[in-house]
């Protein structure tokens, strides 16, 4: 018994409110082995588009309900659709290409056409329909193997990390100073990675879109102290002071003075990132914290007294597994999740630096209302 791939045919509608145009069209692309849809009302074809996306549209631009322009931007805002391409298809010389194309068409031609021509378009169209789908299909698959390998992964992480810790407590053998330091730097080799497999996961989260934020009013105040005090140890195991400052420059009802609206899971691993890493960086001086509400925004300084970072590393900072230079530089997702998880709160951060004179990170979060 022989097996046969099944071949899918490419479906093509072709809209236009001249049914003799659509036969014309239906014509000339009859022997091409495609799966062809003819509509005149383009309100009705819109509907269509929504329900079962083709792979390509055929559109002529004057129509009486919706013209061609119109229906290509609305199929260009339509985030849930897949790429369709969009022929758009006159016979007027005053119809506009550069408004067609900046409505979102990716190609035009003009009646009457040469049907060879037509079928030359159609096909590169189609090639590039398929080219795009081939690439989103792999980024999804790419997408998915990580985040099921990750997800995967903290399973024995977890476990193994709770076995070191009954074996440090003596549940199974007498433990020897040595065998304690071994034991202490692998539960923190083994955490190190815990957290870089859980960042690598929300990174993905993200980039999916599968990441729904909890937004619910945030005293962002409290927020930094509560951050600040649980890495204070940190930074006093190093010898290094750290302070809050909140600085008012404008008058707001007290009950609102700080207040966000944001997501404080997600803002609080923000700020543990962006203050441990200045913690992490800084062999001595401080780490300073200054709050401030201007009429827009709550602004956050995390200021330190590192080695600085370089125009060429800030320009990368943000981005996506760009580690720094810096001997302690981890995998790069850190800042870029922060950066992620800030802009999903219409917020920014940035940074400001000069090589052996510190760096100053500024996080804005639009205050409560304004968002």
């Amino acid at each position: 018994m022989s097996l046969t791939k099944t071949v899918k045919k490419d479906k093509i509608l072709v809209v236009d409110d001249v049914f003799d145009n659509l036969l014309v069209l239906e014509a000339v692309l009859e022997d091409k082995d495609y799966e062809i849809t003819l509509v005149e009302n383009s309100k009705i074809a819109l509907s269509m588009v929504e329900e079962s996306p083709p792979d390509l549209i055929l559109l002529d631009v004057m129509m009486p309900e919706m013209d061609g322009y119109e229906f290509t931007r609305r199929i260009r805002q339509n985030q849930a659709l897949p790429f369709i391409p969009i022929l758009l298809i006159t016979a007027h010389y005053e119809s506009s290409v550069v408004k067609g194309l900046d409505a979102g068409a990716d190609d035009f031609i003009r009646k009457p056409f040469d049907p060879d021509e037509l079928d030359a378009r159609v096909r590169s169209l189609l090639r590039l329909k398929h080219s795009i789908d081939e690439r989103d299909q792999m980024a999804n698959l790419r997408a998915d193997f990580v985040s099921r390998f990750t997800h995967d992964l903290r399973i024995p992480l977890v476990a193994s990390n709770r076995i070191l810790k009954l074996l440090l407590e003596g549940r199974f053998c007498e433990v020897s100073p040595q065998l304690q330091e071994i034991i202490d730097t692998m539960i923190g080799s083994n955490q190190d990675l815990l957290e870089m497999v859980n960042t690598l996961l929300e990174v993905y989260r993200h980039e999916a879109g599968c990441k729904t934020l909890k937004i619910l009013p945030c005293n962002i105040q409290e927020l930094v102290n509560e951050v600040a005090q649980e890495l204070t140890p940190l930074a006093e195991e190093k010898g290094l002071a750290v302070s809050i400052e909140l600085r008012e420059k404008t008058t707001y009802k007290s009950e609102t003075a700080n207040t966000i609206m944001g997501d404080r899971v997600e803002l609080r691993r923000v700020l543990t990132n962006i203050i441990g890493n200045a913690i992490k960086f800084t062999d001595q001086g401080s780490i300073n914290i200054h709050c401030h509400l201007t009429l827009a925004a709550m602004n956050i300084d995390i200021q330190d007294t590192g080695p600085g970072i370089s125009k060429q590393d800030q320009a990368i900072l943000f981005e996506r597994f760009r580690q720094g230079k810096h001997q302690r530089s981890g995998s790069g997702l850190g800042l870029y999740l922060s950066r992620c998880i800030i802009e999903a709160h219409q917020g920014t951060i940035d940074v400001i630096s000069e090589p052996g004179q510190g760096s100053t990170f500024t996080i804005r979060l639009p205050v409560a209302g304004e968002n």
